[in-house]
């Protein structure tokens, strides 16, 4: 069947994670995700983590650039500039994540394209944004978490200061560099003229800290970390069994009475400390010893199969063979084993949003360097003999360049 952005056509300028991420799930949905590379060396995730496959390419690569097809053009040569902006004619979507700045030295800003193509959506997925005090600032993840305030709430009370291990300012961005573009989409349906979409890691880990800004607006006081508590329910976080922790969700009175019931401290519902979600809330940490007194007694798989029966959400805390590993991730088909040209079968991440329609699926796999460099020029009208005359010209790269610094 037809997937539901078949038909548009986004160059991806982008490469790391937030970028590549956010094209990539434009591709998963049907777009064709046209990857533009600089000769010789590409997206810097090519070569990066401590540990290589068969290939040339990091895992992390393959992870993050599939249903996406490779073209190696040198943007700083006038005859890779030409053709690329020949792309950039057909084009509905470009993607970029470079530091405010760099796409005007390359000729390849949103004035400069809406010139060329006024029906462009054009992405920039930045540290800090395109403008402001602190726009040329280098942005990266760590950086993002730690100036928005999200790094200042993670970890225990009195550790040292800890980010998110899952790069959440990167996904983030990239995910919410996919819902402007598609709405920006939508809305050219309508006015027939592109925009530029602005997203920034720093406004994403801002925009994801819902809880924490609520509580600081309204008690006045600054959110300190709580380690794996909620901020607006209690109890609802890790606790330890006798042989390992797992973890709670008592969010409402009705699911409190539930779990007492269970434990067999029905005395916990009278006391004055634990009345209501407000007391848990305030008293949190006695609350959580009483629990562990009871849970103690029994395993983590024992207590999440009694509390479950009760109706009281509860689980078991996996690592990643074990969550990957899962009937429910193997139910959900969220472990796709696909085929890559020197790879061989190779293990990615499945599709978090399944459409009942139009299901996606992987049309490719990670593109080597370049590999469709002759095939995408000639369908977007390129005669055999100008794809020629651009490669005499340097178009595709003499030797390796110095790619410009990304977000």
């Amino acid at each position: 069947m037809t997937l539901p952005l078949s038909g548009i056509k986004v160059l991806d300028v982008s490469q790391i994670m937030a970028g590549p991420f956010c094209c990539m799930l434009l591709g998963d949905m049907g777009a064709d995700v046209i990857k533009v590379e600089t000769p010789g060396v590409g997206d810097q995730t090519r070569k990066a983590m401590g540990f290589r496959l068969k290939g040339a390419d990091s895992a992390g690569f393959l992870a993050l650039n599939r249903n996406k097809r490779s073209v190696e053009l040198d943007l700083k040569n006038p005859a890779g500039l030409e053709a690329f902006y020949e792309l950039v004619k057909q084009a509905d979507v470009l993607v970029e994540n470079n530091r405010p700045g760099v796409v005007a030295r390359l000729k390849i800003d949103y004035p400069t394209l809406r010139a060329i193509n006024p029906r462009l959506v054009y992405a920039s997925i930045s540290g800090f944004g395109q403008t402001g005090p602190w726009a040329k600032r280098p942005g990266l993840d760590l950086i993002a978490q730690a100036m928005s305030g999200v790094m200042s709430v993670m970890g225990h009370p009195d550790s040292p200061p800890v980010k998110s291990s899952v790069p959440l300012a990167d996904l983030g961005a990239g995910l919410f560099a996919a819902y402007g573009i598609l709405s920006a989409v939508i809305g050219r349906g309508i006015s027939g003229q592109g925009q530029h979409v602005d997203a920034s890691l720093f406004e994403t880990a801002m925009s994801l800290s819902v809880w924490e800004s609520a509580e600081y607006w309204g008690t006045g006081e600054l959110p300190v970390p709580i380690g794996s508590a909620n901020r607006m329910s209690s109890p609802y976080q890790a606790v330890r069994a006798s042989d390992r922790h797992f973890v709670i969700g008592a969010a409402n009175q009705k699911l409190w009475k539930a779990l007492c019931e269970v434990i067999g401290r029905e005395d916990l519902v009278q006391d004055a400390r634990f009345t209501d979600n407000v007391a848990r809330i305030r008293n949190r940490v006695v609350l959580i010893e009483e629990l562990e007194r009871e849970f103690k007694r029994r395993t983590a798989d024992e207590w999440v199969d009694a509390l479950l029966g009760a109706g009281v959400p509860a689980g078991p805390i996996y690592n990643y063979a074990e969550a990957l590993g899962s009937e429910q991730a193997k139910a959900r088909n969220m472990v796709l084993e696909i085929d890559h040209p020197v790879e061989g079968p190779v293990k990615v991440l499945g599709f978090p949003v399944k459409l009942s329609g139009t299901p996606q699926k992987v049309r490719h796999a990670a593109p080597l360097l370049g590999q469709h460099t002759e095939q995408v020029l000639g369908e977007f009208g390129f005669s055999e003999e100008r794809i020629e005359a651009a490669r005499a010209a340097g178009a595709f790269g003499a030797a390796a360049a110095t790619a410009e610094p990304a977000v």
